[in-house]
């Protein structure tokens, strides 16, 4: 069946949509996603990855409001005709949502400081808004974050694949990512948070491309992974992606402590509230363990050769390009732990 056909299949589960203007949007490596036009308003069609339950829909339904009720600019689902959240069109042809369009830029690298403050005021806006979310979350990604797992699956990757092309070139970074594990600071025992779960820059809208627009952080999009999670993971997953002036195929890595500075003041401003001691080590902690264990997951990709994406234009094979990330994010690691230091002072401990 042809994508057009497909489409109009999709369009007509909701009202009025029958004859709207469907095109690509954004560049998204999850979910196929798509701005449909009406002569009335915008909304955003989405395909959902098969990765993902059907039911988070519902975990989003219930975060949006709470974010709504507070203030927060959000997308909203559209019900289907029958009034239910997502449109099932079989194995073949997928699971689709609509949502409303929340007009804004997003931006892959953060532009300076001012942006970097603004959008950590608006992640604490967001967690205020769900902290007393009372919902039962479905169909949540289990054990994403759990990085004693990672880094056992990467030695079982070394076992495995003792005779694999690459295994020279990954086994010292390997061993490397094995030994800095040793040493991760230990992570507070805090309970779990509703956490958007995803905080990579360009899931944050901002309100134009330009100064002073693209320094006002407006809305937080690409809702899939919301639930709870701990706060290290959230914040350091944010500041892993924020503060590395070099980018994740780069094999150097070089922290940018004023974008991490202008941040975490922005979310101390934003939570309006003392952080307590224990959160700020977590704020401390998080970007160390997270960096390693997207280093262990890249490295054992490497040889594995079958989870993360590749670019086919620039490298001969997935591995060869899952070798650079993870000796990326080894060196960004590297450079949180020498940073340590400047953080503790940053965070306020």
């Amino acid at each position: 069946m042809k994508n057009s056909d497909l489409l109009q299949r999709v369009l007509a589960r909701y009202e009025n949509l029958e004859n709207a203007v469907v095109s690509p949007l954004g560049n998204g490596l999850i979910n196929q996603t798509f701005l449909v036009t009406t002569p009335g308003r915008q909304l955003v069609l989405q395909r959902l990855s098969p990765i993902f339950s059907p039911v988070i829909n519902e975990n989003i339904a219930a975060v949006t409001r709470a974010l709504a009720a507070a203030g927060l600019a959000t997308p909203h689902l559209v019900p289907t005709r029958e009034g239910r959240l997502w449109a099932d069109l079989g194995d073949q042809d997928g699971v689709w949502r609509v949502q409303t369009f929340v007009a804004g830029t997003s931006f892959d690298k953060v532009q300076g400081p001012a942006q970097a403050r603004s959008a950590g005021a608006l992640v604490a806006r967001f967690h205020r808004a769900v902290d007393d979310l009372d919902h039962s979350f479905v169909g949540v990604r289990a054990g994403v974050h759990d990085t004693a797992k990672h880094l056992t699956r990467l030695r079982e990757a070394l076992a495995l694949h003792s005779s694999h092309r690459l295994i020279a070139q990954v086994t010292p970074v390997a061993q490397a990512i094995l030994r800095f594990a040793a040493d991760l600071p230990a992570l507070p025992d805090l309970p779990a948070r509703i956490c958007h779960g995803d905080l990579k820059l360009n899931n944050i809208l901002f309100h134009g491309s330009q100064p002073p627009a693209s320094q006002q952080a407006c809305c937080l999009i690409d809702l899939d992974t919301v639930g709870p999670m701990a706060l290290a993971y959230e914040l350091g997953d944010a500041w892993r992606s924020w503060c590395n002036r070099s980018g994740e195929d780069a094999v150097q890595a070089a922290i940018d402590l004023d974008v991490l500075r202008a941040s975490f003041d922005g979310y101390a401003e934003g939570i309006a509230r003392d952080l307590t001691r224990l959160e700020r080590q977590a704020l401390l902690a998080g970007v160390e363990w997270i960096s390693l264990e997207l280093a262990a997951r890249f490295a054992a990709d490497a040889l594995y050769e079958n989870y993360f994406g590749w670019n086919q234009e620039r490298y001969a094979s997935r591995g060869d390009h899952n070798l650079v990330r993870g000796r990326g994010q080894l060196a960004l690691h590297e450079a949180f732990v020498a940073t340590r230091a400047q953080r503790t002072a940053i965070v306020g401990l």
